[in-house]
């Protein structure tokens, strides 16, 4: 049995994986939005079947993923997600968004979290795999959103956990949400965020190139996703990773970006496909 020499090789030992942001070949990145329609994208409301894009919601228009509620005259409780067509373990995505407009008329007096609000939901379970009045999918959310013009600070890249929890600081985290510590952005400015994934080691939020918010080890379990089929929320269950999806729930908001960075591949020197900023071996992926 190995013994730790000190209480610093001790904590060093327990301490979480740390990474540097990769850099690579801009062609290397692999552009989500196409920016002419969204034919890699299926979307999932609340209250309706997997595929059904309600009124219009989610668009594709000037070059731009847009999010719209000009076609909506009630909201009820239709939160909606976007979500790309293939998983992901090992990445760093990458989203410019600005928000724009105004929330969704509504008689709910209780939705003024949901102003200029919008998520990067990742490691979600297949959309398949939703319920048809699921409010939103089990998954670990990068929240977005915009500040309130009024002075008042208002964080983005947050963490949220619809139906899961993470271990922040070597402790497990159960409250739904937890600010990051970036400066609150107003008005209809254009924003970065990036997310370095390394399946359930590290998750790192970024925004402008700063790191505002680090955890890991996210995993089933929690609430603030309903309802939910037992045989997929099983809780305690690790999220190594998943599929990545967007938002809809009341806050007009623009994409011009969404682009991923696959930090898994082929890790041999001598494929032509080798890159050094892979993470994850795929010897599956090699070519020679």
């Amino acid at each position: 049995m190995k013994t730790c020499l000190g209480l610093l090789l001790c904590l060093a030992a327990a301490a979480p994986p740390s990474a540097q942001t990769p850099k690579a070949d801009p062609k290397d990145w692999i552009q989500l939005f196409n920016g002419r329609d969204l034919k890699d994208w299926t979307p999932k409301f609340r209250h309706s079947d997997l595929g059904v894009n309600v009124n219009d919601t989610f668009r594709a228009e000037e070059g731009l993923l847009k999010v719209r509620y000009d076609k909506w005259t009630t909201f009820n409780d239709e939160f909606g997600h976007l979500f790309y067509r293939e998983p992901y373990n090992y990445y760093l995505l990458a989203a410019e968004y600005r928000f724009v407009g105004q929330q969704v008329k509504t008689d709910r007096t209780d939705l003024a979290w949901a102003i200029r609000n919008n998520g990067l939901m990742l490691h979600s379970p297949a959309p398949q795999t939703m319920l048809k009045d699921q409010d939103f999918p089990i998954s670990i959310e990068v929240q977005l959103l915009g500040g309130g013009g009024d002075g008042k600070p208002r964080s983005t890249a947050n963490l949220c956990t619809p139906g899961t929890n993470v271990v922040m600081n070597g402790a497990l985290l159960t409250r739904h949400c937890t600010n990051s510590t970036s400066k609150t952005y107003d008005g209809d400015q254009w924003v970065r965020v990036e997310v370095l994934v390394h399946g359930d080691e590290l998750v790192r939020h970024m925004v402008e190139g700063q790191t505002v918010l680090e955890y890991s080890k996210p995993q089933i379990g929690g609430g603030s996703a309903s309802p939910t089929d037992p045989k997929v929320k099983v809780d305690g269950t690790p999220l190594t990773g998943g599929y990545i999806s967007i938002q809809a729930e009341t806050a007009p908001i623009d994409f011009r970006k969404i682009e991923l960075l696959n930090l898994e591949g082929c890790t041999d020197t001598k494929a032509k496909n080798y890159r050094t900023y892979f993470v994850k071996s795929n010897a599956g992926a090699c070519q020679y």
